[in-house]
Parts: C-alpha cells; structure tokens; sequence
C-alpha cells in the first residue's frame, strides 16, 4: 500500500501565537505527520463587515464579535510565514498553507510553496481556482458542501488553467466542525474516485480518531486532520481538535494500518510459514498396518502434524499396497 500524506491541521489553533504555532509543529513533528497546515489569508480580503460567523464559531468565541474582527486577530505576518518555514525545516517536517484569497495564493507561491491546499469555501471560486491552476503545482482540495458537478467544474478549471489532473487530490470533507456521524457519508470519497477519476483523500472534522483510519483502509491517499495542544484553548476549532496523544494515536494507526493492508496478494507470509506443520494435517495411520495391506477409510485418518502426505491425496492412496508396515499413529509416507 502506497505511504498516505497526513497532514496536521494548525489551521488557526495559534490563536495568533507565534509560540503557539511553534509550539503546534513540534507535536506535529513528534507525532510523525508529513506535514502541518496553516491558513494564510488578509482578513480584508476574506470577510466582508456584514459576514456572520458560523455556529460553531459562534459557540466558542465572543458572541459580540464579528466574523472580520475574529479572522483579523488570528492572521499570520509575512514574517510568521518565514519564520515557520524556517522552523518547519528544523523538525524535519513539511510547511503547508491554505490560502483564503489571492494575494494570500501570491504569498505562498512567493514563499516557494510546492503544494495548494484550496479550502473547501474556495472550490466555486472561479478567478482563485483560474490562479492555483496557472501555478501547475500539486493540488489538494477539499470539497465540503461540494456536490459532485461543482467538484468535477472546479477540476476542469484547474486542469485548463495549467495543472495536471495527476497532481491534484480531490478530499472528501463534511465543513461542520465537530461533523456529525450521520454526515460523514465516507462512501462518498470512494463515489468521487470512481466519478471523476482523480486521487482522492480525506478532511475530518469528526470527533475522534476512527474515521481517519477508516477512509485510510478504504483508499485516501491524504488524511487531514485539525489538532490542538489543548481542546480548552480559546478559539473556533479548538474543541473539535486532536490532543497531541490523539494525534499521536491516529499516526500510529494509520502507519500500521499500510503495513497491514499489503499488497493484495493471497500468499503464505513469512511469518506463519512455520506454523504449516503445527496447524495443517496428514494421512496418518489410524491403527497398526501390515506390510502389503490396502490402505482404506478403515485404516487411515487424518491428523497433526502436516509435515507428511496432505489430506488432499487421500482419493489417491485409497487401495493401494502399503510399502511396509506401520504403527497407529505413524505418518505415511
């Protein structure tokens, strides 16, 4: 099974904070993801004054905040920008970035990006899918609220504005943050590969570690998940976070779920080859047989271990001359 990118969603869990951002690498790092993901964005180019905040957001920030005002205090400098990249390259782990508006895409691609995470709000975006198409960079898009046509229309905006359709993965998302089960619909994912012929993967907003792991077995070549260094922390997307030890865990699992899923092939692995003679049977004598007796149902059973004739010729010894005469319980050979 081919290694599947996992990206660590920083996302906006920084509150701000270029500790706290340095901070959310370092568990990233120590958990073994590929990549930790931050969200690039001006305030004024992203949210209108009149823009309302989500539900979700509403729950966990200051209710006499406007959606402008919340998105303003959590921007990333262009300086913060260098400086997790710098940092990033220090812990051995990949920088990655969603940009939320155009010049926030010039930033990026400024700043050498080799991978463009379109967020899911962007993918009816005509002019910004036309600029991260033109980049002819790996694209990873997420695809809350997109049904199947506007996902494919996104794709074809790419594809002609430059990229190819092999450096783009399609991510199964559902945008409410903690998503509900009934909503994961994770067939879904498989629904988009098959459709549009593209890679696929997979956002989660659930709760918990398990549906990961699930899209991971049934094909996601990418997993993105949001963490936190702790749930309590202020701010949009904290409580439907990871905690670094939750990280940590669907890491794990998802690395052990490649090595468990192999490559497709019904074979005898190396490990239980030893065990063929302990659990597998043979043609055994089922009482003292004389030289020159016919072998027959009366005389022959079936037994551990398996190291001598198998079961499978037991049509074939059937009246035939025993060679010599054996003991109740000897194989025969």
């Amino acid at each position: 099974m081919p290694k599947i990118f996992i990206i660590a969603e920083a996302g906006v869990n920084h509150n701000g904070s270029l500790a706290l951002a340095k901070k959310l690498i370092d568990v990233a790092a120590r958990a073994g993801a590929d990549a930790v993901k931050f969200q690039t964005f001006k305030a004024e180019s992203l949210v209108s004054r009149s823009a309302a905040k989500a539900d979700y957001q509403k729950k966990y920030t200051d209710k006499n905040e406007t959606q402008l005002q919340m998105i303003k205090r959590l921007e990333l400098s262009v300086k913060a920008h260098h400086e997790l990249i710098k940092y990033c390259r220090t812990k051995k782990i990949m920088f990655l970035s969603s940009a939320f508006d155009m010049q926030s895409i010039e930033l990026l691609a400024d700043l050498g990006m080799k991978i463009f995470k379109i967020p899911s709000g962007e993918i009816t975006n005509l002019p910004y899918l036309r600029r991260i198409g033109s980049l002819r960079k790996q694209v990873i898009m997420s695809t809350g609220m997109a049904t199947l046509p506007e996902i494919s229309e996104a794709l074809n905006v790419l594809i002609k504005s430059g990229t190819r359709k092999q450096d783009i993965t399609v991510l199964h998302c559902n945008t409410e943050y903690p998503t509900p089960m009934k909503d994961v619909n994770l067939s879904a994912m498989i629904t988009i590969k098959q459709r549009l012929g593209i890679k696929v993967g997979y956002s989660d907003h659930t709760v918990g570690i398990e549906i990961p792991i699930a899209a991971s077995a049934l094909g996601a070549s990418v997993i993105e998940k949001h963490f936190t260094l702790d749930k309590s922390l202020p701010g949009p997307d904290q409580a439907a976070s990871l905690d670094p030890v939750e990280l940590k865990e669907m890491i794990a699992a998802i690395r052990h779920l490649e090595l468990a899923m192999g490559d497709g092939i019904k074979k005898v692995s190396a490990s239980e080859r030893k065990n063929m003679t302990v659990a597998r049977k043979s043609i055994i004598a089922a009482r003292d047989i004389a030289k020159g007796e016919l072998f027959s149902e009366a005389n022959l059973c079936v037994k551990r271990p398996g190291h001598g004739i198998s079961p499978m010729k037991w049509d074939e010894l059937m009246g035939k001359r025993a060679k010599r005469a054996f003991k109740q319980d000897d194989l025969i050979k």
